[in-house]
């Protein structure tokens, strides 16, 4: 096994695997990492990152067809639609050099090229307006997937030649750029952004959850790997692997995929080959043969919002009308946890409003903010903007300087936002429940409209 398969299968362990290494999942998010959701149904979602991509597949017949229009081919064959999680451009990325062809470098030692070193022009958004409007026009999503696939942080481990943005308003600037020129060119609005090589820590201080949270962009993960990125010694072995795992999951569990995110590439892998091609169509046989419906990431959003709960959840309905109001009520693995006792922390994320919480992002990344919240909550924890919010708008006290984001909720604490809500006294003693003060919130929210 070549090095590179070594190093992939650790990066694809990383992304896929240990769902435990996500950054801070234990904090509430406005932005959250969405991988999967908890259905009944037999739907799943497909993700295609790093196009358009106007070259023809390798290996090939026709070499007038384009990687990209082969895809959608094969989709509406299918009848299947999924989410093609674009780039903007890679020509600006020189000077560089090409890499070692099989390698991570493969297409660039400073800078990723889509979809081929000095070929730039053949792939993106920027250059593909044509596939941008076939993919919209046949029922498919579109998502960010940054303007130029420039890394948003340091990623050591496999691309320590690598250039890469170094702060928050950089990132901002790279992905406002392609969000842009699809709402400008194709009156399109995106809901849904995956980093490049999903590097997700900018700096020291600001995250792409910070960035996401301005843009009001979710997290798009993936929970499944549809492989055909890593180069396996051959074409045919690349196409296995692609729907062969598959394949042995469902036979072993005909429920397995229900609720997944499948990660697809629109481009070349390391070896300057496309086995999504042929390694697509046996993936949609199979899931035909089990049942499947193939959908964008935002319709299978509507068959269930989180992880861990469905929409048979008493929970479910309140927490899903919250986060339609641009409130936060989930954690940044998505996840809701109705059954965990409230902290104090979790009820000023759930009490903010989302343009407080990015506001004061804003004002930190540009300087304008104290150094220090309280004496326990210094300015880039995660629950500090909501923190300030809640005392200076009386929604939340504090003791001795303290505002304690760990304690557990009192009944007086949240009898004390109930009624500056306007609403009556909860009645609720005790330990308190997130799933109780998330349905007693929505009950308010509801009175008011």
């Amino acid at each position: 096994m070549s090095a590179i398969v070594k190093i992939g299968k650790k990066v694809k362990k990383i992304i896929f695997g240990d769902k435990s290494r996500i950054p801070g999942s234990n904090y509430m998010s406005l932005t959250r990492r969405i991988e999967r959701v908890l259905i009944p149904e037999k739907i799943v979602a497909m993700t295609f990152d790093d196009g358009p991509c106007a070259l023809p597949p390798q290996p090939w017949k026709n070499e007038g067809d384009s990687l990209t229009g082969v895809i959608l081919d094969i989709m509406k064959e299918f009848d299947a639609r999924g989410t093609f999680d674009v780039i903007g451009d890679t020509s600006k990325n020189y000077p560089d050099d090409i890499g070692i062809e099989g390698s991570a470098s493969w297409g660039g030692i400073r800078y990723d090229h889509y979809p081929m070193f000095e070929m730039d022009e053949q792939g993106g958004a920027q250059s593909q307006k044509e596939l941008i409007n076939r993919i919209l026009e046949e029922g498919h999503e579109v998502s960010n997937h940054s303007y130029q696939h420039i890394l948003f942080g340091r990623k050591n481990f496999v691309y320590q030649k690598r250039v890469h943005l170094s702060k928050l308003g950089e990132v901002l600037d790279d992905l406002y750029k392609l969000d842009k020129l699809l709402e400008d060119r194709h009156s399109y609005k995106m809901k849904f952004s995956r980093p490049p090589h999903y590097v997700d820590r900018i700096d020291k201080y600001f995250t792409v959850y910070d960035a996401y949270d301005i843009l009001k962009y979710q997290y798009m993960a993936a929970s499944f790997d549809g492989a055909g990125w890593l180069p396996m010694g051959s074409y045919e072995v690349e196409v296995e692997t692609m729907w062969g795992p598959m394949r042995e999951k469902l036979a072993e569990n005909p429920d397995f995929l229900r609720g997944q995110i499948i990660f697809q590439k629109d481009g070349y892998n390391m070896a300057s080959r496309s086995p999504v091609v042929d390694g697509l169509r046996r993936q949609l046989e199979t899931l035909k043969e089990f049942g499947y419906k193939v959908v964008p990431v935002s319709e299978l959003l509507n068959y269930g919002q989180f992880k861990d709960i469905s929409s048979k959840n008493p929970y479910y309905k309140a927490a899903a009308g919250l986060i339609a109001k641009g409130r936060c009520v989930a954690y940044r693995d998505n996840t809701v946890r109705p059954g965990k006792v409230l902290t104090r922390g979790e009820l000023a994320m759930m009490l903010a409003p989302h343009r407080a919480i990015i506001d004061r992002t804003i004002k930190i990344q540009e300087g304008k903010a104290e150094t220090l919240e309280f004496s326990d909550v210094k300015v880039k924890h995660p629950y500090s903007s909501a923190a300030k919010w809640c005392v200076e708008q009386g929604f939340m006290q504090i003791n001795g300087g303290k505002f304690c984001p760990n304690h557990e909720v009192t009944d007086a604490d949240f009898d004390t936002a109930i009624s500056k809500l306007g609403g009556k006294l909860s009645g609720l003693q005790g330990k308190i429940k997130r799933g109780d003060a998330i349905n007693i919130l929505w009950n308010l929210a509801k009175e008011k409209e």
